[in-house]
């Protein structure tokens, strides 16, 4: 199928437009772009070089993928920012490229960026995630899957957030939060299980029950992220949960938000 471009656009030559593509006036694209079939660009949005965008993505009014990375390491080099298919991106959203040849921004598939929203550079959205209204990521970031960063959190660089988490709005995470956990308030607190959203999505009583008794040794005991980690491991079934849990808490070296600074 033919791509509708208005006349009033500006598409460099060379971008790599796939079939369907919709163009809407006033839209800037870049030289070294590749968007992929399907796509909605609307007006006074720009794709900056070195964008790759999979396939049936909206990306609407003022946005910016692909800008400049703002870090005083990045020197001019050539570097990439990736979004993957079946994503909405709201209103003066802007993404900025990886400041390295290898690697890069990636945004992966079915998120939902909602306004004024702010990525940074070599960040990881992996995917099925709700970023809220005016949520800024630093860059070196990473978002596991069908996580929800609700309107205004600030995720602080080289952060991390396992999947399916709940982060309650206006959260400052400078450090890990591990899957499956509702983080809210400022300092950053511990608030329970996602069990609502786990729930809603296929997980079973017996796994939201296997996460929050994990959870109960690292949070509710008193004791040392070191301890609570023999208290799963003791107490806890290995199960495709438990071990998520464990996994994520043992890649960060057991530093996780929300433990008080004695029991680290």
């Amino acid at each position: 199928m033919a791509s509708n471009i208005s006349p009033l656009a500006h598409v460099d030559p060379t971008a790599k437009l796939g079939d369907n593509v919709t163009i809407h006036p006033f839209a800037f694209i870049d030289a070294d772009v590749e968007i992929g079939d399907g796509c909605e660009i609307m007006s006074y949005t720009s794709i900056i070089r070195g964008s790759r965008m999979g396939r049936n993505n909206r990306v609407y009014q003022g946005t910016i993928i692909g800008a400049d990375p703002q870090d005083f390491r990045w020197k001019g080099e050539k570097t990439y920012c990736y979004v993957g298919d079946n994503n909405v991106i709201r209103e003066h959203v802007i993404i900025n490229r990886g400041i390295g040849t290898e690697g890069g921004t990636r945004v992966g598939d079915d998120t939902f960026i909602m306004a004024d929203t702010h990525i940074g550079h070599d960040t990881v959205i992996k995917g099925r995630c709700v970023i809220g209204n005016g949520v800024t990521i630093a860059g070196d970031a990473e978002v596991g899957e069908c996580s929800i960063l609700s309107s205004g959190v600030m995720l602080h660089e080289n952060s991390r957030v396992g999947d399916w988490v709940l982060i309650k709005g206006g959260c400052r995470i400078t450090g890990n939060v591990p899957p499956y956990v509702i983080m809210a308030h400022n300092p950053t607190s511990y608030f329970g299980v996602n069990a609502v959203v786990m729930r809603k999505h296929g997980f079973t009583d017996d796994q939201v029950d296997d996460v929050a008794k994990a959870y109960r040794h690292v949070y509710q005991t008193g004791t040392s992220v070191f301890n609570a980690m023999k208290r799963i491991e003791a107490d806890v079934a290995p199960s495709e949960v438990r071990d998520n849990i464990m996994r994520f808490i043992n890649d960060c070296k057991l530093r996780i938000v929300a433990i008080p600074r004695d029991l680290e």
